[in-house]
């Protein structure tokens, strides 16, 4: 059953502190803070920035941004990692409103406006709205195109929007920081998959993890082929721990891409050593991804690009699960 927060730890204070695990963000990270700083919110504000060792000068614009403004707060993040920078934001912070924020996004001047008042008024312990993905290259657009539709991502709200409510997890995230540290914060053996695994732990504890469409967060998509192949794999190995941990959390949905590649390569197979007739799954599933290239493509340079964006996206996926091996995620946890 569904707890209210407000009943919990009572109603929250007008204090925020934005945590963002930043690695390698010297393009971005001037941009991000500057659009957490100029946030119109009437209260506390409070920027902490986990930094992890960068091969770029990610450290000195953060240092940098300190020195401009006493707001923003530096910590280290030895490991590099999304988990245990997260913890140590979240260790460091001052106020009892957490919202994450990552170092190549922006979001919009009412954002932490919109997500206090919507933990004020739906009593959840976790808000967060749409992950905007925008595109500047032809391959980021149509990659940004793919990632906001239902033929590339499938259903999920924080993806392609839809309607106010309930929802099992939410892009990054505006928490209750007494209900972050009563889970015990991020799994820090989670490198991916991490929001959706924590957001299934606070809605064990009773919490309501809430969507808002209003709560839109900029991010820039990956910008080569290689980089997409590797994100989506890396998503599909970790989602399937998260099934390993948590009995139960797997849906059609997230068995789509597995079964997509099991079913293909058999269909090749078999069609070149049994019978052509096997063949026919494989093509059906190549008119899947042309049609849908065309449905989703605004122009003709995306429509080109599709057809490889979408197969890496399902494949990558797909062989990321099916590969991902028990050994990942060792025992470490955080204690607050």
């Amino acid at each position: 059953m569904s707890t209210s927060a407000n009943t919990l730890y009572g109603s929250p204070k007008r204090e925020i502190s934005v945590i963002l695990p930043v690695l390698n963000e010297a393009k971005y990270l001037e941009d991000s803070v500057n659009s957490i700083l100029s946030q119109k919110f009437d209260g506390a504000l409070e920027v902490i920035l986990a930094v992890g060792p960068s091969e770029d000068a990610t450290m000195q614009i953060a240092q940098a941004l300190h020195t401009k403004d006493s707001r923003v707060v530096v910590v280290e993040n030895p490991t590099g990692r999304t988990a245990p920078g997260l913890n140590r934001a979240i260790a460091a912070s001052r106020y009892s409103i957490i919202v994450r924020v990552d170092g190549h996004s922006q979001i919009p001047d009412d954002y932490c406006e919109i997500a206090f008042q919507t933990l004020l008024e739906t009593g959840a312990v976790n808000v967060g709205g749409i992950m905007a993905a925008e595109g500047v290259s032809l391959f980021e657009r149509a990659v940004a195109s793919a990632m906001r539709s239902p033929l590339g991502v499938g259903a999920a709200r924080f993806h392609t929007g839809g309607g106010a409510g309930e929802s099992d997890t939410v892009y990054l995230g505006c928490f209750r920081k007494e209900a972050l540290l009563a889970v015990g914060g991020f799994d820090e053996r989670f490198t991916r998959a991490q929001d959706w695994e924590l957001n299934y732990r606070l809605r064990e504890k009773g919490g309501i993890v809430y969507f808002d469409p209003r709560l839109t967060v900029t991010y820039r998509p990956r910008s080569t082929v290689q980089a997409l192949a590797k994100q989506y794999f890396e998503y599909g190995r970790w989602r399937r721990v998260v099934s390993r941990r948590h009995q139960g959390t797997i849906n059609y949905r997230y068995l789509a891409p597995p079964i997509t590649v099991v079913a293909t390569l058999l269909s090749i197979l078999l069609g070149a050593l049994v019978w052509p007739f096997f063949y026919i799954p494989a093509v059906v599933y190549a008119v899947f991804i042309l049609g849908a290239s065309v449905i989703i493509g605004k122009s003709v340079g995306e429509i080109v690009c599709l057809p490889t964006i979408l197969l890496t996206m399902h494949i990558s996926w797909g062989f990321g699960f099916l590969t991902s091996p028990k050994s990942l995620a060792p025992a470490v946890t955080f204690h607050p």
